[in-house]
């Protein structure tokens, strides 16, 4: 066995062993003051010093994206005039592994003042920050993995652990589904995927000019190139805002193929229009559109018409576009 094996069952070991130590009242106890938290819409203030402010950290970060609004405050800076973020609704997490933490002891009757809850997280529960609060997660180790048992390690590794798993109980017991998780994650694969809709990536209609059904070839070819998309869209005659036809390069292409070039002249845009095409509404998740346009048998779609409420054209939905946003066939 390598010394890295070693250590990385030491701690696994640690972590174990912490599961098995937990007391499962004051783990009941801990989720129903975070419940609260975040039926109040209160907020989640974790602290610690050192590396276990470090830990504090990520705690805080991983409560702030799955729901309950966390943040993380340092102690030196709590005690010159950021305590003042502290609400009487809020709850406190505080991280020590010896419970003596000087800075943390400090801002304890601060706390207590204010009204917050705490809970501590400390390696000894008959330590002074344990009494001091109302619930306690024993976060103790054997030793620190560390070859002088000296540097935070194990315990480090166990309090995050800890953290992890509070985490990820409270979203079980709060029902957090994966549309809740992406609000606060939109620029991650799964984020854009559940938030990001047809109307987030169109190009709108404003800065497309509708062509008429007996626009003839030269200016629908002009048109296309000035818009710079690809696609024009044909209005409806007696209504501009509705849509009758989409012409996109390909149908430019297929038109001009299927007639001689002494007919071209002859050409409008009704004659090289899909009549009807799929259209897609503005609320349709942007990842929904890409499915259909795929699915589509009659011919590849690389450009949607987006619309609204009583099939008002609002813009463009383009294959590039969906990609360019990160949106690929396998995301989808």
């Amino acid at each position: 066995m390598s010394a890295l094996t070693r250590c990385l069952q030491e701690e696994a070991a640690a972590i174990a062993a912490t599961a098995e130590r937990l007391a499962a009242h004051q783990v009941e106890a801990a989720l129903e003051l975070l419940d609260g938290c975040a039926d109040r819409r209160a907020k989640l203030v974790i602290t610690g010093v050192g590396k276990s402010g470090i830990v504090a950290r990520k705690i805080a970060a991983t409560f702030s994206s799955i729901g309950l609004m966390a943040i993380y405050l340092n102690p030196l800076d709590a005690l010159h005039g950021d305590l003042g973020v502290v609400a009487p609704d809020d709850v406190a997490l505080l991280l020590s592994n010896s419970g003596e933490t000087a800075e943390l002891l400090e801002i304890l009757p601060h706390l207590r003042r204010r009204g917050s809850r705490r809970i501590a997280l400390v390696g000894r529960i008959d330590s002074t920050l344990a009494r001091g609060c109302d619930v306690v997660l024993d976060g103790s180790v054997d030793r620190e993995v560390c070859p002088l048992n000296l540097a935070p390690t194990a315990s480090t590794a166990v309090a995050m652990a800890i953290g992890d798993a509070l985490a990820a109980v409270w979203m079980e017991r709060r029902g957090i589904s994966p549309q809740d998780f992406a609000l606060n994650h939109p620029a991650g694969a799964l984020g854009k995927q559940l938030t990001l809709t047809a109307g987030d990536l169109m190009i709108p209609s404003s800065r497309l000019m509708p062509l008429q059904a007996d626009t003839p070839l030269p200016e629908v070819i002009a048109q296309l190139t000035a818009d710079g998309v690809g696609a024009g869209w044909v209005a409806q005659s007696g209504d501009p805002s509705r849509i009758r036809g989409l012409i996109t390069d390909g149908d430019l292409r297929r038109a001009l193929q299927q007639h001689s070039p002494p007919e071209w002249a002859q050409l409008t845009a009704a004659d090289l229009m899909t009549a009807d095409p799929i259209t897609v509404d503005e609320q349709v998740l942007a990842v929904e559109a890409l499915e259909r346009m795929e699915r589509n048998r009659r011919k590849p779609i690389a450009v949607l018409p987006v619309v609204g409420g009583a099939q008002q054209m609002l813009g463009l939905l383009r294959l590039h576009d969906l990609v360019q946003a990160g949106l690929s066939r396998a995301a989808a």
